[in-house]
């Protein structure tokens, strides 16, 4: 307990699962969390002065319990045993081998497929903000600053599971819901932040990646090594390869209330559907990420949204290559979190495996995707990879456990010494064999039989109704209540020998392994570049399927100031529908000039709310880079999309009804500008008939008239 104690000293924010023989225990309000968590049972111990509580867990099943630890916004330590206990005489040797958070973790149970898991680092001077996420699981590493709103919308937009600060700072209040750690001020440094960076990427600055001049989001990605390193023990960062800028300017803004509204990743209702529900065909986890990512940042940029569009239109027209390729992405893992793991030094050999499977099949991709190349001249090409795919090929056996300790992983013919060992154990089977015919033949006894277990090795098993025959030379192991077990001179040489192989051999591939896994990182950067355009591929096939599913066109895109749709259709609701029932579509037209406000009327379930939200929806679809649920769709681009739906109150923070509608129209108002397109659905709600009109009045009358329109 007092090693325990000053262990947990160390880490007083963290629950500590402290490794006892084959379980990992934890004690006092570590236990009480625990079993609640778990639904383990809670048990007590003496401990000299009184009792503690106690809840523990087999390690070998620690996979299946941790998830649920991280997933309940726990930051969970893993205490383990640094020596052999039985070379060691007393209190063997613990530390602290890792810390999982809710956002550095590359446990699959804990991580979603289709979804970056990011941590997210703050660092504010007077009113702005420095910003950087990274996604440990799979190396994705990105910068920004900016003020209040900028943060929130990067929360918003992102997502992340955990957030960093400074002790000496406070988390602004929208935040404090979310899962928070404080660093120590000495993290947010800018010139430990600077030499961070430049070490780990290998640079003398960081002008290369467009980030130099961005001091406060430099500091918060310096805090993200010092949390990665030195808290939560994960130093094998080599996957993160590049630090990335948020471009300011590039994307479609869109606040809370709009992604929230609009149901674009989270439906409002449970059992519901969001538009990512609706639009993901993705094959690959990789493509998924990168379809929610345009999804929640849609371009402002003409050509890379018809780029993107190209894309979709090629494999409309050639069904049977999108058939082809679709097929092959089924069998891609993720390569960014194998990237991730294999870095971190958490690769088993059955990933590896996957890894060997799913290079091949990009290979074939590439094959198949040559008689085009001249086509998609602006794609980036596939890296050829052969090398690496013969390598592991050669090396590794097909069948692949899920533990190296499993053993049979490296291929015969690799090492010598490895061959003659396994030989020996192969002939093994047959020499047991021999030597229990020749003992039957020489004792009489015709139920004789030779076995093995951990515990006393290997012995010869004699019932007790031939004890009498037992020859003078074997030696007494072990008595049971119907038999007794013996062991003779060349049974004990023959398991020294065979004992002896099995520890060679599982050290030779150990060895072998680690080198196989170096091997492999010396392809990381062609590896996640190959990641990246098989995402974008995969994206290309499935919205190219979904297009042709749905019937949906092309949008054409322009810097114009108007919106022009005709037979215009709702995604989410025309796939909710009872099969038969088809969506009535709608035309629509907008324009800075001669209709720049539209005030849709009608009773109650006419459909207002619906046109209004297909329309934002069509435009942000559009401007992904996907194909429309319309006949017909030009969308001058957009620069933001509001929202002003619903009527909810906010009672926790003494919110009205009615307070958190103005406050919802009050951001718009201040916010909008020449390209922003503005959904109001019924304002003044809360208050009289009079008052109400009177806002709506003075609301649409404002954004008539003001200035940048």
């Amino acid at each position: 307990m007092t090693q325990y104690n000053t262990i947990k000293a160390k880490y007083p924010d963290a629950l500590l699962l402290f490794r006892v023989g084959d379980f990992y225990e934890t004690f006092g309000t570590d236990a009480i969390k625990t079993s609640q968590i778990l639904g383990i049972v809670l048990t007590k111990r003496a401990n000299g002065e009184g009792h503690i509580e106690l809840a523990g867990f087999p390690h070998h099943s620690v996979d299946s319990y941790l998830p649920k630890l991280v997933r309940a916004g726990l930051r969970v330590a893993i205490c383990d045993q640094l020596e052999d206990p039985k070379s060691v005489k007393g209190i063997v040797k613990r530390g602290v081998t890792e810390l999982v958070t809710p956002g550095v973790t590359f446990n699959e149970q804990v991580l979603s497929s289709k979804k970056n898991n990011f941590l997210l680092s703050i660092h504010k001077e007077k009113e702005k903000y420095g910003l950087a996420l990274v996604d440990v699981s799979t190396g994705e590493f990105l910068v920004s600053e900016g003020n209040l709103e900028k943060l929130l919308h990067i929360v918003h937009t992102f997502d992340p599971s955990e957030i960093i600060y400074q002790r000496s700072a406070e988390l602004p209040s929208q935040l404090k819901n979310k899962n928070s750690f404080k660093l120590e001020d000495w993290a947010f440094q800018y010139n430990y932040a600077y030499e961070k960076l430049t070490n780990h990427f290998k640079t003398n600055s960081l002008k290369g990646f467009g980030i130099e001049e961005f001091k406060l989001g430099i500091i918060a990605a310096g805090s993200i090594f010092a949390y990665l390193v030195e808290d939560t023990h994960h130093a094998l960062l080599q996957h993160i390869t590049k630090i990335q800028l948020i471009p300011q300017d590039d994307y479609l803004m869109m606040d809370n209330f709009t992604l929230r509204n609009l149901e674009i990743v989270y439906p409002s209702n449970p059992q519901g559907k969001s538009l990512l529900d609706i639009i993901d065909k993705t094959a690959t986890p990789m493509g998924g990420r990168l379809l929610r990512r345009r999804l929640i940042l849609p371009l402002k940029s003409v050509d890379e949204i018809n780029r993107r569009l190209n894309l979709i239109e090629f494999f409309n027209k050639e069904d049977h290559l999108k058939y082809e390729i679709q097929q092959l992405l089924k069998s891609i893992s993720d390569l960014d979190r194998l990237m991730g793991k294999l870095a971190s030094e958490k690769i088993s050999p059955k990933e590896l495996g996957y890894l060997r499977h799913s290079l091949m099949n990009i290979h074939q991709i590439k094959a198949l995707l040559h008689p085009f190349d001249e086509v998609l001249a602006w794609l980036q090409p596939l890296n050829n990879l052969e090398e690496i795919i013969s390598y592991l090929v050669n090396y590794l056996n097909e069948e692949l456990p899920v533990n190296i300790a499993k053993g049979n992983v490296i291929k015969s013919g690799i090492s010598e010494e490895l061959d003659h060992l396994r030989g020996l154990q192969s002939k093994g089977k047959n020499f047991l064999d021999e030597m229990c015919e020749r003992e039957i033949e020489r004792t009489g006894i015709s139920s004789l039989k030779i076995s093995f277990n951990g515990v006393f090795g290997y012995f010869i098993e004699v019932r007790n109704t031939h004890k009498d025959k037992v020859p003078s030379d074997w030696i007494r192991k072990q008595t049971l209540v119907n038999a007794e077990r013996y062991i003779t001179e060349e049974l004990k040489e023959y398991e020294d020998q065979i004992l002896g192989a099995e520890e060679k051999i599982s050290k030779i591939e150990h060895e072998l392994y680690r080198k196989v896994c170096e091997n492999v990182m010396i392809y990381i950067d062609a590896i996640q570049g190959n990641s990246k355009i098989i995402a974008e591929l995969d994206c290309g096939v499935g919205l190219s399927e979904l297009a042709v599913s749905e019937s949906y066109t092309r949008p054409i895109l322009n810097d114009s100031y108007s919106i022009e749709l005709k037979e215009a259709r709702h995604p989410i609701i025309e796939n909710a529908l009872p099969l038969g029932e088809k969506y009535i579509p709608n035309d629509l037209f907008l324009d800075k000039d001669s209709q720049q406000i539209i005030m849709v009327t009608g009773p109650n379930m006419a459909g207002k709310s619906a046109i209004l939200r297909q329309t934002a929806i069509i435009c942000l679809m559009a401007q992904v880079g996907s194909f429309v649920p319309a006949k017909y769709a030009e969308i001058g681009v957009l620069d933001k999309i509001f929202t002003r739906v619903g009527a909810t109150d906010n009672i926790s923070a003494g919110e009205s009804t009615f307070m958190v509608e103005m406050n919802e129209a009050a951001n718009i108002l201040n916010n909008i500008s020449e390209r922003s397109l503005i959904l109001l659905d019924e304002i003044g709600r809360g208050t009289s008939t009079y008052d109400g009109v009177s806002i709506a009045w003075a609301i649409a009358e404002y954004v008539h008239q003001h200035p940048t329109q």
